[in-house]
Protein backbone atom coordinates (compact mmCIF):
# COMPACT_ATOMS: atom_id res chain seq x y z
CA UNK A 1 0.00 0.00 0.00
CA UNK A 2 1.18 3.59 -1.10
CA UNK A 3 2.71 5.53 2.44
CA UNK A 4 0.08 7.82 3.40
CA UNK A 5 1.08 11.97 3.27
CA UNK A 6 2.02 13.13 6.50
CA UNK A 7 0.66 16.89 7.39
CA UNK A 8 1.87 18.83 9.88
CA UNK A 9 -1.01 21.47 10.82
CA UNK A 10 0.60 24.82 11.80
CA UNK A 11 -2.51 27.51 13.29
CA UNK A 12 -2.98 29.39 16.40
CA UNK A 13 -6.98 28.73 16.18
CA UNK A 14 -7.15 25.55 18.14
CA UNK A 15 -10.57 25.40 16.07
CA UNK A 16 -9.09 25.71 13.09
CA UNK A 17 -6.65 23.10 13.99
CA UNK A 18 -9.28 20.69 14.83
CA UNK A 19 -11.50 21.33 11.80
CA UNK A 20 -8.13 20.68 9.53
CA UNK A 21 -7.53 17.87 11.32
CA UNK A 22 -11.15 16.03 10.98
CA UNK A 23 -11.06 16.73 7.07
CA UNK A 24 -7.56 15.97 6.34
CA UNK A 25 -7.71 12.59 8.28
CA UNK A 26 -10.90 11.66 6.57
CA UNK A 27 -9.03 11.10 3.30
CA UNK A 28 -7.75 8.04 3.31
CA UNK A 29 -4.74 8.73 1.39
CA UNK A 30 -3.61 11.66 4.22
CA UNK A 31 -2.37 11.09 7.46
CA UNK A 32 -2.23 13.93 10.44
CA UNK A 33 1.59 14.05 11.35
CA UNK A 34 1.26 16.77 14.05
CA UNK A 35 -0.88 20.09 14.90
CA UNK A 36 1.52 22.81 15.98
CA UNK A 37 -0.23 26.13 17.24
CA UNK A 38 2.96 28.51 16.42
CA UNK A 39 6.07 28.18 14.13
CA UNK A 40 8.90 27.89 16.82
CA UNK A 41 6.27 24.56 18.01
CA UNK A 42 6.00 23.45 14.36
CA UNK A 43 10.01 23.58 14.32
CA UNK A 44 10.33 21.06 16.96
CA UNK A 45 8.00 18.38 15.52
CA UNK A 46 9.98 19.13 12.38
CA UNK A 47 13.49 18.26 14.38
CA UNK A 48 12.00 14.81 15.25
CA UNK A 49 9.57 14.24 12.33
CA UNK A 50 9.77 15.40 8.53
CA UNK A 51 6.28 16.06 7.41
CA UNK A 52 5.28 15.48 3.40
CA UNK A 53 3.28 18.91 3.40
CA UNK A 54 2.97 21.35 6.13
CA UNK A 55 -0.24 23.43 6.18
CA UNK A 56 0.35 26.98 7.44
CA UNK A 57 -1.26 30.08 8.97
CA UNK A 58 -0.43 33.45 7.75
CA UNK A 59 -1.08 35.06 10.87
CA UNK A 60 0.10 33.92 14.22
CA UNK A 61 1.72 35.33 17.30
CA UNK A 62 5.82 34.96 18.34
CA UNK A 63 6.15 34.56 14.14
CA UNK A 64 4.02 35.47 11.58
CA UNK A 65 3.74 32.57 8.74
CA UNK A 66 5.30 34.37 5.95
CA UNK A 67 8.43 34.63 7.76
CA UNK A 68 8.29 30.82 8.29
CA UNK A 69 7.57 29.92 5.32
CA UNK A 70 11.05 32.03 4.03
CA UNK A 71 13.30 29.91 6.91
CA UNK A 72 11.77 26.45 5.63
CA UNK A 73 12.61 27.51 2.06
CA UNK A 74 15.85 28.71 2.21
CA UNK A 75 17.23 26.13 5.19
CA UNK A 76 14.93 22.73 4.48
CA UNK A 77 11.78 23.42 1.61
CA UNK A 78 8.78 21.50 1.96
CA UNK A 79 5.64 21.70 0.15
CA UNK A 80 3.87 24.31 2.05
CA UNK A 81 0.18 25.19 1.47
CA UNK A 82 -1.03 28.34 3.19
CA UNK A 83 -4.33 28.59 4.81
CA UNK A 84 -5.81 31.99 5.01
CA UNK A 85 -9.15 33.36 5.85
CA UNK A 86 -11.02 35.62 3.62
CA UNK A 87 -9.80 39.54 4.06
CA UNK A 88 -8.34 41.96 1.40
CA UNK A 89 -5.17 42.38 3.95
CA UNK A 90 -5.20 38.62 4.04
CA UNK A 91 -5.63 38.16 0.60
CA UNK A 92 -2.69 40.67 -0.21
CA UNK A 93 -0.21 38.89 2.23
CA UNK A 94 -0.95 35.03 0.90
CA UNK A 95 -0.16 36.04 -2.44
CA UNK A 96 3.28 37.42 -0.99
CA UNK A 97 3.45 33.76 0.56
CA UNK A 98 3.30 32.29 -3.49
CA UNK A 99 5.59 34.16 -4.68
CA UNK A 100 8.35 33.17 -1.89
CA UNK A 101 7.57 29.37 -2.47
CA UNK A 102 4.19 28.43 -0.88
CA UNK A 103 2.94 25.71 -3.25
CA UNK A 104 -0.92 26.36 -2.77
CA UNK A 105 -3.22 29.04 -1.13
CA UNK A 106 -6.26 27.10 0.73
CA UNK A 107 -9.38 29.10 2.64
CA UNK A 108 -9.67 28.28 6.01
CA UNK A 109 -12.55 25.59 6.39
CA UNK A 110 -15.79 27.57 7.06
CA UNK A 111 -16.58 26.38 10.58
CA UNK A 112 -20.32 25.34 11.09
CA UNK A 113 -21.00 25.76 7.20
CA UNK A 114 -22.37 22.58 6.36
CA UNK A 115 -23.46 23.84 3.43
CA UNK A 116 -19.82 24.01 2.04
CA UNK A 117 -18.21 20.84 3.99
CA UNK A 118 -18.11 18.59 1.30
CA UNK A 119 -16.57 20.70 -1.28
CA UNK A 120 -14.39 22.69 1.67
CA UNK A 121 -12.87 18.57 2.24
CA UNK A 122 -12.39 18.27 -1.58
CA UNK A 123 -10.58 20.77 -2.29
CA UNK A 124 -8.47 21.14 0.56
CA UNK A 125 -7.30 17.33 0.56
CA UNK A 126 -6.67 17.85 -3.07
CA UNK A 127 -4.32 20.77 -2.38
CA UNK A 128 -2.84 19.19 0.33
CA UNK A 129 -2.00 15.85 -2.60
CA UNK A 130 -1.15 18.42 -5.03
CA UNK A 131 1.29 20.03 -2.67
CA UNK A 132 2.89 16.59 -2.08
CA UNK A 133 3.73 15.72 -5.54
CA UNK A 134 5.37 19.05 -6.15
CA UNK A 135 8.58 20.09 -7.42
CA UNK A 136 10.11 22.77 -5.13
CA UNK A 137 12.83 25.31 -5.77
CA UNK A 138 14.53 26.53 -2.29
CA UNK A 139 14.86 29.99 -1.93
CA UNK A 140 18.44 32.14 -2.19
CA UNK A 141 -13.85 12.07 11.56
CA UNK A 142 -15.70 10.64 8.62
CA UNK A 143 -14.97 9.19 5.71
CA UNK A 144 -14.64 11.51 2.64
CA UNK A 145 -17.57 11.57 0.34
CA UNK A 146 -16.99 10.44 -2.97
CA UNK A 147 -18.32 14.07 -4.88
CA UNK A 148 -19.41 13.21 -8.52
CA UNK A 149 -16.69 14.73 -10.69
CA UNK A 150 -18.62 16.89 -13.65
CA UNK A 151 -17.59 17.92 -16.75
CA UNK A 152 -18.32 20.85 -18.75
CA UNK A 153 -21.77 19.86 -19.54
CA UNK A 154 -22.94 21.26 -16.33
CA UNK A 155 -22.12 25.03 -17.33
CA UNK A 156 -22.09 25.01 -21.14
CA UNK A 157 -23.58 22.59 -23.67
CA UNK A 158 -20.28 21.19 -25.91
CA UNK A 159 -20.46 23.16 -29.29
CA UNK A 160 -22.87 21.76 -32.47
CA UNK A 161 -21.57 23.50 -35.48
CA UNK A 162 -18.21 23.74 -36.61
CA UNK A 163 -15.71 26.27 -35.83
CA UNK A 164 -16.83 30.16 -37.23
CA UNK A 165 -15.78 31.54 -39.63
CA UNK A 166 -11.64 33.31 -39.00
CA UNK A 167 -11.01 36.61 -38.09
CA UNK A 168 -7.95 38.91 -37.82
CA UNK A 169 -8.49 39.43 -33.84
CA UNK A 170 -7.02 36.34 -31.83
CA UNK A 171 -8.21 35.52 -28.08
CA UNK A 172 -5.59 33.59 -25.87
CA UNK A 173 -7.85 30.83 -23.17
CA UNK A 174 -4.66 30.25 -19.99
CA UNK A 175 -5.50 27.45 -17.52
CA UNK A 176 -3.10 26.65 -14.40
CA UNK A 177 -3.36 25.79 -10.81
CA UNK A 178 -0.83 24.46 -8.55
CA UNK A 179 2.05 26.46 -8.72
CA UNK A 180 0.39 28.82 -11.35
CA UNK A 181 0.49 31.72 -9.98
CA UNK A 182 4.01 31.80 -11.21
CA UNK A 183 4.07 30.48 -14.11
CA UNK A 184 0.96 33.43 -15.02
CA UNK A 185 3.81 36.02 -14.08
CA UNK A 186 6.41 34.68 -16.19
CA UNK A 187 3.95 34.05 -19.50
CA UNK A 188 2.36 37.46 -18.77
CA UNK A 189 5.68 39.53 -17.79
CA UNK A 190 7.14 38.43 -21.09
CA UNK A 191 3.91 39.58 -23.46
CA UNK A 192 4.21 43.15 -24.91
CA UNK A 193 1.53 45.54 -24.32
CA UNK A 194 -0.64 44.99 -27.66
CA UNK A 195 -0.65 41.36 -27.02
CA UNK A 196 -3.87 39.85 -27.97
CA UNK A 197 -6.56 39.25 -25.42
CA UNK A 198 -6.26 36.78 -22.87
CA UNK A 199 -8.89 35.36 -20.14
CA UNK A 200 -7.39 32.82 -17.34
CA UNK A 201 -8.64 30.53 -15.04
CA UNK A 202 -6.45 30.25 -12.27
CA UNK A 203 -7.65 27.69 -8.83
CA UNK A 204 -7.67 30.00 -6.35
CA UNK A 205 -10.57 30.66 -3.47
CA UNK A 206 -12.52 33.29 -4.10
CA UNK A 207 -11.06 37.11 -2.85
CA UNK A 208 -7.75 35.99 -3.87
CA UNK A 209 -7.52 36.68 -7.08
CA UNK A 210 -8.30 40.08 -7.20
CA UNK A 211 -5.01 40.83 -5.69
CA UNK A 212 -3.13 38.31 -7.73
CA UNK A 213 -4.60 40.28 -10.32
CA UNK A 214 -3.28 43.81 -8.75
CA UNK A 215 -0.10 42.37 -8.33
CA UNK A 216 0.11 41.22 -11.81
CA UNK A 217 -0.91 44.55 -13.25
CA UNK A 218 1.72 46.15 -11.86
CA UNK A 219 4.59 43.95 -13.20
CA UNK A 220 3.18 43.50 -16.92
CA UNK A 221 3.16 46.03 -19.53
CA UNK A 222 -0.49 44.11 -20.56
CA UNK A 223 -3.23 45.67 -17.84
CA UNK A 224 -4.43 42.55 -15.46
CA UNK A 225 -7.46 42.59 -13.82
CA UNK A 226 -9.91 40.25 -12.05
CA UNK A 227 -12.80 39.58 -15.02
CA UNK A 228 -16.25 40.91 -14.24
CA UNK A 229 -19.09 39.84 -15.78
CA UNK A 230 -19.61 41.79 -19.32
CA UNK A 231 -15.89 42.99 -19.61
CA UNK A 232 -14.88 43.01 -23.18
CA UNK A 233 -11.73 41.00 -24.20
CA UNK A 234 -9.13 43.26 -25.92
CA UNK A 235 -5.56 43.71 -26.97
CA UNK A 236 -3.53 44.54 -24.45
CA UNK A 237 -5.35 43.17 -21.78
CA UNK A 238 -5.36 39.73 -19.17
CA UNK A 239 -8.54 38.79 -17.06
CA UNK A 240 -8.21 36.89 -14.50
CA UNK A 241 -11.10 34.60 -13.59
CA UNK A 242 -13.05 35.47 -10.15
CA UNK A 243 -12.22 32.41 -7.54
CA UNK A 244 -15.46 30.32 -6.89
CA UNK A 245 -17.19 31.92 -10.21
CA UNK A 246 -16.85 30.09 -13.53
CA UNK A 247 -16.10 31.97 -16.58
CA UNK A 248 -16.48 32.15 -19.73
CA UNK A 249 -15.60 33.54 -23.34
CA UNK A 250 -18.29 34.79 -25.25
CA UNK A 251 -19.07 36.44 -28.85
CA UNK A 252 -21.26 39.27 -29.87
CA UNK A 253 -20.97 39.98 -33.60
CA UNK A 254 -16.86 41.10 -33.08
CA UNK A 255 -17.06 41.55 -29.82
CA UNK A 256 -15.27 39.10 -27.24
CA UNK A 257 -16.44 39.32 -23.49
CA UNK A 258 -16.56 37.53 -20.46
CA UNK A 259 -19.33 35.95 -18.07
CA UNK A 260 -18.65 35.52 -14.80
CA UNK A 261 -21.23 32.64 -13.60
CA UNK A 262 -22.40 30.55 -10.58
CA UNK A 263 -22.59 26.87 -11.17
CA UNK A 264 -21.59 23.03 -9.81
CA UNK A 265 -17.71 22.25 -9.43
CA UNK A 266 -16.66 21.27 -12.73
CA UNK A 267 -13.31 18.62 -12.98
CA UNK A 268 -13.75 19.56 -8.90
CA UNK A 269 -12.96 22.98 -9.34
CA UNK A 270 -14.83 26.45 -10.08
CA UNK A 271 -13.85 28.29 -11.46
CA UNK A 272 -12.89 25.64 -13.71
CA UNK A 273 -10.26 25.47 -16.87
CA UNK A 274 -12.76 22.92 -18.68
CA UNK A 275 -15.93 25.40 -19.12
CA UNK A 276 -13.50 28.39 -20.14
CA UNK A 277 -11.84 26.21 -22.89
CA UNK A 278 -15.61 24.70 -24.35
CA UNK A 279 -16.39 28.26 -24.22
CA UNK A 280 -12.95 29.06 -26.64
CA UNK A 281 -14.07 26.05 -28.66
CA UNK A 282 -18.26 27.04 -29.13
CA UNK A 283 -17.81 30.98 -29.60
CA UNK A 284 -14.04 31.90 -30.50
CA UNK A 285 -12.91 28.31 -32.58
CA UNK A 286 -10.15 29.46 -35.23
CA UNK A 287 -9.48 32.71 -33.49
CA UNK A 288 -8.07 31.40 -30.22
CA UNK A 289 -5.14 29.60 -28.85
CA UNK A 290 -5.23 27.51 -26.14
CA UNK A 291 -2.29 27.34 -22.86
CA UNK A 292 -2.15 24.75 -20.30
CA UNK A 293 0.14 25.52 -17.46
CA UNK A 294 1.25 23.30 -14.20
CA UNK A 295 -1.25 21.85 -12.25
CA UNK A 296 -2.94 18.81 -10.52
CA UNK A 297 -5.80 16.64 -12.03
CA UNK A 298 -7.64 16.99 -15.34
CA UNK A 299 -8.79 20.40 -16.00
CA UNK A 300 -8.86 21.84 -19.14
CA UNK A 301 -7.42 18.34 -20.47
CA UNK A 302 -11.45 17.81 -22.16
CA UNK A 303 -11.70 21.58 -22.93
CA UNK A 304 -8.56 21.71 -24.74
CA UNK A 305 -9.34 18.67 -26.98
CA UNK A 306 -12.63 20.94 -28.01
CA UNK A 307 -11.02 23.54 -28.89
CA UNK A 308 -8.47 21.96 -30.79
CA UNK A 309 -11.32 20.16 -32.61
CA UNK A 310 -12.71 23.22 -33.48
CA UNK A 311 -9.41 24.97 -35.27
CA UNK A 312 -7.89 26.28 -32.06
CA UNK A 313 -4.19 25.76 -31.62
CA UNK A 314 -2.64 25.12 -28.02
CA UNK A 315 0.17 24.91 -25.98
CA UNK A 316 0.85 23.10 -22.97
CA UNK A 317 3.70 23.69 -20.32
CA UNK A 318 6.34 20.82 -20.46
CA UNK A 319 7.02 18.82 -17.79
CA UNK A 320 10.53 20.45 -16.85
CA UNK A 321 9.12 23.83 -15.68
CA UNK A 322 5.95 22.61 -14.21
CA UNK A 323 5.75 21.97 -10.35
CA UNK A 324 2.73 19.48 -11.10
CA UNK A 325 2.89 17.55 -14.77
CA UNK A 326 -0.47 16.47 -13.98
CA UNK A 327 -3.35 18.81 -15.84
CA UNK A 328 -0.96 19.59 -19.27
CA UNK A 329 -0.06 15.95 -19.35
CA UNK A 330 -3.48 14.70 -19.41
CA UNK A 331 -4.44 17.27 -22.24
CA UNK A 332 -1.24 15.94 -23.91
CA UNK A 333 -2.57 12.63 -23.62
CA UNK A 334 -6.09 13.02 -24.61
CA UNK A 335 -4.57 14.82 -28.45
CA UNK A 336 -5.47 18.37 -27.63
CA UNK A 337 -2.34 20.03 -27.38
CA UNK A 338 -0.30 21.35 -30.65
CA UNK A 339 3.32 21.95 -29.17
CA UNK A 340 4.63 21.55 -25.54
CA UNK A 341 7.39 24.07 -24.67
CA UNK A 342 9.38 25.41 -21.58
CA UNK A 343 7.93 27.66 -19.61
CA UNK A 344 9.51 30.66 -20.69
CA UNK A 345 9.35 30.23 -24.64
CA UNK A 346 5.35 29.85 -24.11
CA UNK A 347 4.71 33.81 -24.80
CA UNK A 348 7.10 34.22 -27.31
CA UNK A 349 5.70 31.37 -29.45
CA UNK A 350 1.72 32.59 -28.86
CA UNK A 351 2.72 35.97 -30.26
CA UNK A 352 4.52 34.42 -33.30
CA UNK A 353 1.60 32.09 -33.86
CA UNK A 354 -1.17 34.76 -33.49
CA UNK A 355 1.48 37.43 -36.15
CA UNK A 356 1.61 34.18 -38.50
CA UNK A 357 -2.30 34.17 -38.64
CA UNK A 358 -3.11 37.41 -38.98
Amino acid sequence: MKNKIKVLIVDDSAVVRQALEEILSSDPQIEVMATAADPYIAAEKIKHEVPDVITLDVEMPRMDGITFLQKIMSQRPIPVVMCSSLTEKGSETTIKALEYGSVDVIQKPRIGAKKYLEESKMLICDAVKAAASAKLTPLNSKPLKVTPKLTADAVIAKPETKAMIQTTEKVVVVGASTGGTEALRVFLEALPPDAPGIVIVQHMPENFTAAFARRLDGLCQVTVKEAEDNDTVIRGRALIAPGNRHTLLKRSGARYYVEVKDGPLVCRHRPSVDVLFRSAARYAGKNALGVIMTGMGDDGARGMLEMKEAGAYNFAQDENTSVVFGMPNEAIKRGGVDKVLPLEKIAPEVIRICSLQK
